[in-house]
């Protein structure tokens, strides 16, 4: 199996390179790209990433901000699903689908079915949703909330990088480390200390969640 993992950060995407060259990989063969912040960035490198290099499946992978109680910074949400938070395309589209394509993307089911078997701890599984704003303060959160309730974590790329597998026809699945909850306090400084202090641990349990695929 060939697996994509696609970050938007180089802060995410060094934390990711050892899994290249991981021992227990057997018959797997893992290539990362770094797409850049934002929608745009994340659609078009994920089109050509998905061109050169064929992967069986695409993972988004690396950071999102925290929107539910459940959470706690460095848990990891494996999206069941994934649409944007900030499209409008009217009458008879849902909020957040883009007219002709899904209203939102889901993860394989069998793959799905194989993470929820392993019981890895502090995964979660819901809903995460996209859009071309950095979400730093509680009022966006609450906003973007109230309209998707089932909203478990928030980020600005795996939407995009899901619209472009689904129009390939590629597998996709997005997994985030949270690294700020906004809804709790001071949450600008806990987005730094994450950086600062607990970013390298924290990304062991995605490691483990894709060798396990």
């Amino acid at each position: 199996m060939k697996i994509g993992l696609i970050t938007a950060m180089e802060s995410e995407y060094k934390r990711f390179i050892p899994l290249q060259k991981e021992s227990s990989l057997k018959d797997k063969t893992i290539v990362l790209h770094q797409c850049g912040i934002g929608k745009v960035n994340a659609a078009m490198n994920a089109f050509d990433f998905i061109v050169k290099q064929h992967p069986d499946i695409v993972i988004s992978t690396g950071v999102a901000g925290g929107c539910s109680d459940e959470l706690n910074i460095t848990d990891t949400v494996f999206a069941q699903s994934v649409c944007y938070h900030d499209v409008w395309c009217g009458q008879p589209n849902a909020l957040g689908q883009i007219q002709g394509m899904p209203d939102k993307y889901c993860a394989p089911k069998e793959v799905l079915n194989k993470i929820k078997a392993e019981n890895f701890p502090n995964v979660h599984f819901g809903l995460t949703v996209s859009g071309d704003w950095f979400v730093d303060s509680a009022d966006k959160m609450r906003e973007i909330k109230k309209s998707f309730p089932d909203a478990m974590a928030v980020d600005m790329e795996s939407a995009a990088i899901a619209q472009v597998c689904y129009t390939m026809n590629v597998p996709f699945v997005s997994l985030r480390v949270i690294s700020d909850i906004p809804l709790k306090e001071n949450n600008y400084q806990q987005y730094k200390d994450f950086w600062n202090v607990i970013a390298d641990n924290s990304f062991d349990t995605a490691k483990k969640v894709i060798l396990s695929l």
